[in-house]
C-alpha cells in the first residue's frame, strides 16, 4: 500500500485538491518559511505519513504567506494550522503542531472508515 500523497496548493488549484476529492481525508497544512513549528512538522512529516500507510488521505500544503487569501478564507491567525476536510466539508482544525501522538490521534479519528 502507498503512503498518503502530499501536494502543494495554490489559490488556483486549492478547491480541486481539497474540496473535490471524495471518500478520503484531506489534511491541509498551512505553513510558512521561517516558522519554527512548521519546520518541526515538516521534518516529522515523512515518518508520520509512513505510519498512515494505506490510509485514504492526502496532505495538501499551503504556504500561508504566498496565499494569504486562502488563510483569510478559513480565518487562520497562526501557523502551522491544519484543516481537516472530507467530501468537501470542513471537519476540524488543529492549530500548531503538538507532536507525533497528538497529530496522529486527530488524523486517525477523522479517517474514513470502510
Amino acid at each position: 500500500m502507498a503512503h498518503p500523497v502530499s501536494y502543494d496548493a495554490t489559490t488556483e488549484n486549492f478547491d480541486a485538491l481539497v474540496l473535490a476529492p471524495q471518500g478520503e481525508l484531506v489534511v491541509v497544512d498551512f505553513w510558512g518559511p521561517g516558522c519554527p513549528n512548521c519546520d518541526i512538522y515538516a521534518a516529522a512529516e515523512p515518518a508520520l505519513l509512513s505510519e498512515l500507510e494505506g490510509a485514504r488521505m492526502r496532505v495538501v500544503k499551503v504556504n500561508a504567506y504566498e496565499h494569504e487569501e486562502l488563510a483569510r478564507r478559513f480565518g487562520l491567525y497562526g501557523i502551522p494550522t491544519f484543516l481537516l476536510f472530507r467530501d468537501g466539508k470542513l471537519l476540524g482544525k488543529m492549530s500548531q503542531y503538538y507532536g507525533r501522538e497528538y497529530w496522529l490521534g486527530v488524523i486517525r479519528d477523522h479517517l474514513p472508515t470502510a
